[in-house]
């Protein structure tokens, strides 16, 4: 997602909370997808004794045990909710006891109204690793954040900077074209059209 998306995201989301059309859970998971790259099945299972001030600690993954880093934004998410004392998940169900099951109908609700009909949960994770690799985080970092065992798990994800890799490969050709005296643009443009 871009950031014009993400911005009209986090509007709705905020809208779609003040007017209790979806629970604060919903949103909340919304919310924690993005701001921790986590999959949907760790969101939606999240137990309150897995989280820390610091870390959530999944016991069981995709990919084994996980230590998840809490940022501050997440960590705010988290403070935010109500807590059932009869309930051990984060992402209270409706029914007593329970997390939350469904995640589609309320995502289809606030994707629409997004604007972003084509914008799968799942795209949310791979927006925040677009983000992290576009911002210069390396790629094994990246990998370790979302908790992949292999690099090229986390490859999947990189090919969503392009633009930031051409823009990188601009800013470099620039200064190696100043150097070999390269023609610009306009030149290559006059002998190509003759």
């Amino acid at each position: 997602m871009s950031q014009g998306e993400l911005q009209r995201l986090g509007q709705v989301l905020a809208d779609v909370e003040a007017e209790g059309t979806e629970t604060p859970f919903i949103v909340a998971a919304f919310r924690l997808l993005i701001l921790t790259g986590c999959r949907l099945g760790e969101i939606q299972t999240l137990k309150w004794a897995y989280v820390t001030l610091r870390h959530v600690e999944l016991p069981d993954t995709k990919t084994g045990a996980r230590r998840i880093p809490l940022p501050q934004a997440a960590r705010d998410v988290l403070d935010a909710l109500p807590r059932h004392s009869e309930n051990p998940y984060v992402i209270a169900g409706k029914l007593e006891g329970r997390f939350a099951t469904d995640f589609q109908h309320p995502w289809r609700r606030i994707r629409e109204r997004a604007g972003l009909p084509e914008v799968r949960i799942h795209d949310l994770r791979h927006t925040y690793a677009s983000m992290a690799v576009s911002g210069g985080m390396p790629i094994q970092m990246v990998g370790r954040l979302l908790g992949h065992s292999q690099l090229q798990t986390t490859m999947r994800y990189a090919h969503l900077a392009d633009d930031t890799v051409l823009e990188a490969a601009q800013k470099n050709a620039s200064q190696l074209s100043g150097l070999i005296s390269a023609p610009k643009a306009q030149e290559t443009h006059l002998r190509l059209v003759r």
